[in-house]
């Protein structure tokens, strides 16, 4: 079965059995994925992320949905990645899908080509699965998934400023979305949002900037960091230049981390070791050892090396740095 966004986003509660999710739009893709994970919540189903990085790895997917959870009569597998399972997998795929009763195979992937969308993988899946393709191709798609954004923010917009919304960010579904936020928390008080409202707020320089972001960070305010990255992405920030923020306090946490007593040497400013000193008494020192990899995932990303999304590695950075890993940790 074939899905678009808005249809799949209406079926989260019911799904069983095997849906994949994949497509180059961040917001469809954030916001399905986090709708299953309310509603896992909400109904008690145990959740576990697993990360393919080689084909082998299917092995361990499968084996946990053919166990039995201890904590919940239903299980719920998120497997992030872009590779397909081979021949033994799609045995074990198509035996899942045949037995299977209450849990549910998650899979998000990024874009797939046309001949992607032919292999064996895709077929047992369109023939007895669910295939989301997380695209909004046309102005009516991409403004009708806005206007379920917009009344999340308990906003209107009249006709002609979701017309200059579209044309502002250039179809960019994210950073329209970062804007709806940013019009909500300035127009708090206006009924329908017009053109002269969204200009007056949108080309204004942003409210916040990459100091704001690392006094959040190191004050672990996860909802704060999020909310300052959000808005530098809408306002065109450069993600070099946000990740050059970020660089900056993990190494100087990792050096306080190794030198306590030489805060003024490693270039920390006097009004700002106590807030340092506070975020490595909040962090774990054995986080650290993952932050030198994601650094080098998101420069990556950045330069359009891998399939990897930058913005969503950097949420794990920000996740990270505030003590709030996003994910589970893959059981064995």
């Amino acid at each position: 079965m074939k899905l678009d966004y808005l249809q799949a986003l209406k079926r989260v509660d019911e799904a069983r059995g095997a849906w994949v999710l994949h497509g180059q739009e961040p917001l469809l893709e954030q916001n399905l994925v986090d709708t299953f994970r309310a509603s896992w919540l909400k109904q008690d189903i145990e959740r576990q992320r697993y990360d393919i990085t080689n084909v082998s790895d299917w092995k361990t997917v499968f084996n946990a949905l053919n166990s039995l959870s201890l904590f919940s009569s239903q299980l719920a597998i998120e497997v992030h990645g872009n590779i397909k399972p081979d021949a033994n997998g799609l045995r074990e795929l198509k035996k899942y899908l045949q037995h299977n009763e209450q849990n549910l195979l998650l899979v998000v992937m990024p874009k797939q080509d046309s001949s992607s969308l032919k292999t064996a993988f895709f077929q047992t899946i369109d023939a007895n699965g669910v295939n989301v393709n997380l695209v909004a191709n046309y102005p009516k798609d991409r403004q009708q998934i806005l206007a379920v954004e917009a009344q999340k923010l308990g906003i209107q917009l009249a006709n002609d400023a979701w017309q200059w919304l579209e044309q502002h960010h250039e179809h960019n579904l994210l950073a329209a979305k970062n804007s709806l936020m940013r019009v909500s928390d300035t127009f708090t008080d206006v009924a329908v949002i017009q053109i002269d409202h969204l200009h007056s707020c949108l080309q204004d320089q942003s409210r916040y900037t990459t100091f704001d972001l690392s006094d959040a960070l190191l004050q672990g305010d996860f909802g704060q960091s999020v909310k300052i990255f959000q808005y530098l992405i809408a306002s065109g920030e450069a993600m070099s230049l946000i990740l050059w923020s970020i660089s900056k306090e993990i190494r100087l946490l990792m050096q306080l981390f190794e030198q306590p007593q030489n805060a003024l040497q490693l270039g920390i400013w006097k009004n700002k070791v106590s807030q340092y000193q506070q975020a490595l008494r909040r962090l774990d020192p054995n986080s650290f050892l993952a932050w030198p990899s994601l650094l080098l995932r998101i420069d990556a990303s950045i330069k359009g090396l891998g399939n990897e999304n930058a913005e969503h590695l950097v949420f794990q950075a920000i996740a990270g740095l505030c003590g709030k890993p996003l994910f589970m940790a893959p059981t064995s």
